[in-house]
């Protein structure tokens, strides 16, 4: 009976089902490959140094972008709804004042934007910029103005000291971001555009107000210019950009 259940016992072990064989082959296969990869990876590492792994991460890294640029849906760009509006406005700015267009393009986009954060018509932040310093953005007065909106450091610091110090004078975004505020304030304080001006030029005992009629002026221009932009073009007329750009053309001869 021992001999029996031995025998039984011994052949029941000797069979070993083929889905463990292979399971067990697999799972050398993978640990063989696994210590192949350790073992090449530290030799690279002892030979090479560190940065063969990161130029591997590298290459695979802009593989993966190019593929990615190939296969997946890019966005459309997002375009501001004023985008041909600046645009107009920089082109007669652009010929009128003899600057590059784009860089103008970029002033003419800063004034919309900060005079939208304070309320301010951005075409007289745009006509003040054209009266005090004709675009230029590095312009400098005998008295220490300074920049597009020709800013007197010693009088405006503490806001000016908001963007970096006495320096940031110069850098547009920040000149024409103070400038406003300054205008905003004096438009404020007195509720008259006129006033305000003067104020800003430093020309209150101008009884003339020259200053505000040159501001003025050029805010007018430039209310031209948008407004020939916004007319409709003729039917089987030239396009509408083509239309407006006629008409900026006869007011650079102004």
């Amino acid at each position: 009976m021992y001999a029996k259940s031995i025998s039984e016992i011994s052949a029941d072990q000797a069979v070993v089902p083929l889905h463990w064989t292979h399971k067990t082959r697999k799972m050398v296969t993978l640990a063989v490959l696994i210590a192949s990869f350790s073992a090449l990876a530290l030799l690279l590492h002892e030979r090479y140094g560190a940065h063969w792994l990161e130029s591997a991460y590298a290459a695979v890294e802009l593989e993966a972008i190019a593929v990615s640029e190939r296969v997946l849906p890019h966005p459309a760009p997002v375009v501001h709804p004023d985008a041909a509006r600046h645009e107009a406005l920089a082109e007669f700015l652009a010929k009128r004042y003899k600057v590059s267009q784009d860089v103008t393009l970029e002033f003419v986009q800063i004034a919309h934007a900060e005079a939208a954060r304070v309320s301010l018509d951005p075409l007289l932040i745009m006509a003040v910029i054209a009266v005090e310093s004709r675009y230029n953005p590095i312009a400098e007065s005998g008295v220490g103005a300074k920049g597009l909106m020709q800013i007197i450091p010693k009088f405006h610091g503490d806001k000016l000291a908001e963007f970096g110090g006495e320096k940031a004078v110069f850098d547009p975004e920040s000149n024409i971001r103070v400038g406003t505020r300054i205008l905003r304030e004096y438009l404020s304080r007195t509720g008259n555009v006129s006033i305000a001006l003067q104020m800003y030029a430093g020309a209150l005992g101008d009884d003339n107000d020259t200053y505000t009629n040159k501001v003025l002026g050029e805010k007018q221009r430039l209310q031209r210019v948008v407004a020939a932009f916004a007319e409709p073009a003729p039917a089987r007329a030239a396009p509408r950009m083509h239309v407006a750009a006629r008409q900026v053309d006869s007011l650079l001869g102004e």
